[in-house]
């Protein structure tokens, strides 16, 4: 009876930070892995079977490599001198009013003082992104939030609003050039909303204003 053989063992040896030209593995290695060498590139392949590892081993070990690529990101530290918007929609008050208090708390714990924050209250969720779209091109704010909760109902129209909220909030960002964060609720029930706005699944308006201070921070100190 035949023993089975042992696993194919690979040996990967890098030298310089060079690849072979990007074609089809058959193309670069028609006949296996084994024994190839390229000694312009000093690229070295050892195996006693072809596969399909080692070129994207390679390209895995230089993309560990590159370490003068710059990584930039907010900060969470401080948010003194920051200042913000908060829209904040009237309709489903007793959840929106939660969503807000968590965000002005989430701020002050940041050191944001209270006369850099602005609440601005409009009748429903649709109506968010026009004011924040506004806000944004006043320069008097480096964020705009906007809160409101759309819970869903027997007709289309919750449909309607939560996607004529997100989309009139990503356009305000993208026309204003001012981080304007989506912290509307869509949710089934009123359970739901009340659970996401200090209940059991925590408060999405504090979490709103934590994006809120990392986006105003990235936007002030590198993307000037």
């Amino acid at each position: 009876m035949k023993s089975l053989a042992s696993p194919p063992s690979l040996r990967l040896t890098l030298t310089r930070h060079h690849l072979p030209s990007r074609q089809p593995y058959s193309a670069c290695y028609p006949h296996g892995v084994s024994s190839v060498i390229k000694s312009n590139n000093s690229l070295s392949f050892s195996s006693s079977a072809s596969g399909f590892a080692s070129p994207l081993a390679v390209e895995k070990e230089l993309r560990l490599q590159t370490s003068a690529v710059r990584h930039v990101t907010g900060s969470l530290i401080r948010g003194e001198g920051l200042r913000f918007a908060i829209v904040v929609a009237r309709f489903n008050e007793v959840v929106t009013k939660l969503l807000l208090e968590g965000a002005i708390e989430t701020f002050k714990k940041y050191s944001v003082r209270e006369e850099d924050i602005e609440v601005i209250w409009v009748p429903g969720s649709f109506e968010i992104g026009v004011v924040a779209q506004n806000l944004g091109k006043s320069g008097k704010f480096n964020a705009v939030l906007c809160i409101g909760a759309v819970i869903r109902g027997d007709t289309t129209h919750y449909d309607a609003v939560a996607n004529s909220a997100a989309s009139g909030v990503l356009s305000a960002g993208i026309n204003s050039g001012v981080p304007c964060i989506f912290g509307v609720l869509t949710c089934e029930d009123m359970d739901q909303a009340l659970n996401r706005s200090g209940g059991k699944a925590g408060n999405k308006g504090a979490e709103t204003a934590l994006t809120a201070l990392e986006m105003a921070s990235l936007f002030e100190h590198h993307l000037k």
